[in-house]
């Protein structure tokens, strides 16, 4: 664990960092070379044994109850967990799965402070990391382009950017790609880390914004994947792995057929709760369609699927198939200490490790407890989910 110094000491120094000129709101002022999106960063690549260890956290909601100990206590529990888990866990990538901060409690002047206090140990930690973002991450005093913004001006080893001017829709900045090579040396990736902006929450004039994947996302998808292939060869030889915090509308219905064998987890949140189901329009008016052009593009222009994983709903941990379009759904596991809990859920992060360039090899996924506990331990392949010899079509 880091000295609390030395934190400080860094918090500092992304303070002196923030006072510089903001970037320009403009999302075309990220973009870089669509095959080469960062020319200026290490190329990043599997370790020389072979395998690429992935640790996703989630839902850290920072800054809620900011006049009040209680608030400031799970912050700073938060932080604590954010730093012994990047130390215990080492891993070689890192991705925040939205909602890092509670954006209702946050004000104009303290919502990047806040920003800050999660980039600290990433930062110490030295380990590359991509965002999403979340509905709480978009409110009238925070918005998802400017954590963006500021993310990347103070942390040097983040790979999140926005999208193409005209894409992802209001609220909804964040879709983008991050390629992974096997060897440093290699031309080609063998995996691609997929990052969908599925916004929610407020604008600046506290209008309610759509909570899901715009429909403007689905066409970029189907360049950028053409591209890849035209390029690097076809989709069915690299692996992929999707990141969005609200789920997707059409894993709804995987909650009725739940078994704790065959998809161990904590299964706590009816989907009918959460922000995924009271969208904007009403659920009623557009059920399953909301999200629909979006859906079928990722699963019919993006290949080797290992798993699409959301946050947004804290007492989930599982795993499962979504028959129609045969992918796996994973949820992360609830990371912060701030926002909705239960004492028996714990804290933690979800982990996937590959062990092969080979995308048909699949990757083994389980949750890391912050108190060591290892739990839901899973191989996904291909549309099938293996558990201790099981497996889930």
């Amino acid at each position: 664990m880091f000295p609390w110094f030395i934190i400080s000491a860094v918090l500092a120094f992304v303070a002196q960092v923030s006072a510089r000129p903001a970037l320009p709101n403009d999302q075309e002022s990220f973009i870089i070379s669509r095959l080469d999106p960062y020319p200026a960063k290490p190329k990043l690549s599997f370790r020389p044994d072979g395998t690429f260890k992935i640790s996703v956290f989630s839902d850290l909601h920072y800054g809620e109850n900011p006049a009040g100990t209680w608030g400031r206590v799970q912050d700073f529990n938060s932080t604590r967990l954010l730093t012994n888990m990047l130390a215990s866990e080492k891993p070689d990538y890192v991705v925040i799965n939205g909602d890092l901060i509670t954006g209702e409690s946050a004000f104009s002047d303290n919502s990047t402070k806040l920003y800050d206090q999660i980039m600290a140990p990433l930062i110490l930690s030295n380990v590359p990391f991509s965002c999403t973002y979340g509905n709480h991450d978009n409110q009238v005093n925070i918005s998802h382009i400017e954590e963006l913004q500021h993310e990347v001006q103070v942390a040097p080893q983040s790979y999140t950017r926005a999208s193409p001017s005209g894409v992802g829709g209001k609220g909804g900045p964040a879709n983008y790609w991050v390629p992974i090579y096997f060897r440093p040396s290699d031309p080609v990736p063998s995996l691609i880390l997929w990052f969908f902006d599925s916004r929610g929450g407020y604008d600046e004039h506290d209008v309610p914004i759509p909570d899901w994947v715009d429909d403007s996302v689905a066409g970029w998808i189907e360049e950028e994947t053409h591209k890849m292939n035209k390029v690097w060869g076809k989709g069915e030889e690299r692996g992929s792995l999707v990141f969005m915090h609200i789920p997707p509308h059409a894993v709804q219905k995987l909650q009725a057929n739940l078994t704790d064998e065959a998809n161990p987890g904590l299964n706590d949140d009816d989907l009918g709760e959460g922000s995924v189901q009271s969208t904007v329009p009403p659920l009623s008016a557009c059920k399953d369609e909301c999200d629909r052009v979006f859906w079928d593009s990722l699963t019919s222009n993006i290949k080797n699927v290992h798993a699409i994983v959301s946050g947004h709903d804290h007492g989930n941990e599982w795993c499962a198939v979504e028959p129609s379009k045969g992918v796996v759904f994973c949820f992360d596991k609830h990371s912060g200490y701030g926002g909705y809990d239960a004492d028996h859920w714990n804290h933690g992060v979800r982990n996937f490790l590959f062990t092969s360039a080979n995308a048909s090899d699949g990757v083994e996924s389980w949750i890391q407890y912050e108190t060591g506990e290892s739990k839901a331990r899973v191989r996904l392949r291909g549309s099938d989910i293996y558990v201790e010899g099981k497996t889930r079509q």
